[in-house]
């Protein structure tokens, strides 16, 4: 029979499987790099490393520093993450299409125009691919680099833009193939500058290691299931099962049929209850487990963590999400972050909110913060 696991216990043990009790203050020792840290314009990858580190290395250690030991890609699910550099000739192979069916899942708004044209899926990643490599020779900005990767496809491979009365490279494609180009995006940069990666490794022509991501991902969002996996990587469940890792148990989770990698049952059954207060960014890697009913188990809830646009930040208390956030700059010095509790919490949380506010507020190279609560 199954071992049985409460939600309590599978969020305690995902706190620490990510790093959330800054157990280390060496960004490259942190797990959730293995999968790479979600990036986006509201600073998400440096608040989310601010949430697990005591603190950010500064100067040549800065994970946000360009040349570093860090880059900025597209990459799972064509989003842009930040990566250890030392992973990317690993992580360019392991998500690569299995096969056609695979890169086809992958696609969304060029399906239809790519079969028309007797385009195959894969054909399109390898040729876009190929693409983006040669136009992305130095530094460029995003526009610019659409446009030549537009020019250099088959017609097939572009629509026409409503806003700009112009034809554009679908960016899905696009971005789903910056890894294997070996395209990077410059760090804070507005608008988007993408530029070649030092060293890059060729296009791959095949995927290899995609089990080890897959085990990443259960070790670190575990105990899950085959469709979470599938659809944390943009695939269908029957082709991630083409590459299921070896040496996993079967668990039962919030009464849900579950796998976890075999070594990391003892820190499931071990974890502790997190004492501590956390504000996650939005697209967190917390909050990209697939199984959202167990992270936030009140439909009400998740739609206010989970919008179609501009997703809020979550409060964190004890492993369980607490409420919701939202700041901005108040001048130049202050933060001023407005938090939505899901219940009340206590007094001493409430100051633990206020140190982790001001922390934030220095991640975003300000001094102070104010936090207001809202009902």
């Amino acid at each position: 029979m199954a071992l049985e696991f409460g939600r309590e216990q599978v969020l305690a043990y995902r706190a620490a499987a990510q790093g959330l009790d800054r157990s280390t203050d060496d960004p490259a020792k942190l797990g959730v790099l293995d999968l790479g840290v979600q990036h986006s314009a509201a600073h998400t990858a440096r608040l989310a490393l601010g949430a697990r580190l005591p603190r950010l290395p500064e100067g040549d250690a800065d994970p946000f520093a360009d040349g570093g030991a860090y880059a900025m890609l597209w990459s799972v699910r064509g989003a842009p993450h930040l990566h250890r550099r030392g992973d990317l000739t690993h992580l360019a192979r392991a998500l690569w299409p299995r096969s056609e069916a695979d890169a086809h899942s992958r696609l969304a708004a060029e399906r239809k125009p790519l079969k028309e044209a007797g385009i195959g899926a894969l054909e399109a990643f390898a040729t876009a691919a190929r693409a983006l490599r040669t136009v992305v020779t130095r530094p460029m900005p995003k526009g610019e680099v659409s446009a030549a990767v537009t020019r250099k496809l088959p017609d097939a491979y572009a629509y026409d833009c409503r806003t700009c009365k112009a034809r554009h490279v679908y960016g899905g494609l696009l971005q789903q193939v910056g890894l294997p180009a070996g395209v990077r995006q410059e760090f804070d940069t507005s608008p988007p500058v993408l530029a070649p990666l030092e060293k890059r490794p060729a296009v791959p022509t095949k995927p290899a290691g995609t089990a080890d991501l897959v085990r990443a991902y259960l070790r670190l969002h575990g105990p899950a299931t085959a469709g979470d996996a599938a659809s944390y990587f943009g695939t269908s469940q029957a082709e991630l099962r083409h590459s299921w890792p070896d040496g996993l148990v079967e668990v039962r989770a919030d009464g849900r049929k579950c796998w976890l990698p075999e070594e990391d049952l003892a820190a499931l059954r071990g974890a502790p209850v997190p004492d501590h207060v956390r504000l996650l960014p939005p697209l967190d890697p917390f909050l990209q487990s697939r199984d959202r009913d167990l992270l936030v188990p009140d439909p009400a809830r998740q739609k206010e963590v989970w919008k179609i646009l501009g997703n809020p930040g979550v409060l964190l208390v004890r492993g369980d999400v607490a409420g919701v956030w939202r700041a901005k700059a108040a001048g130049r010095k202050r933060l001023a972050v407005t938090v939505r509790e899901f219940g009340r919490i206590s007094k001493a949380e409430r100051a633990l909110v206020t140190e982790e506010a001001d922390r934030m507020a220095g991640v975003r190279g300000l001094t102070e913060a104010a936090v207001t609560y809202e009902s």
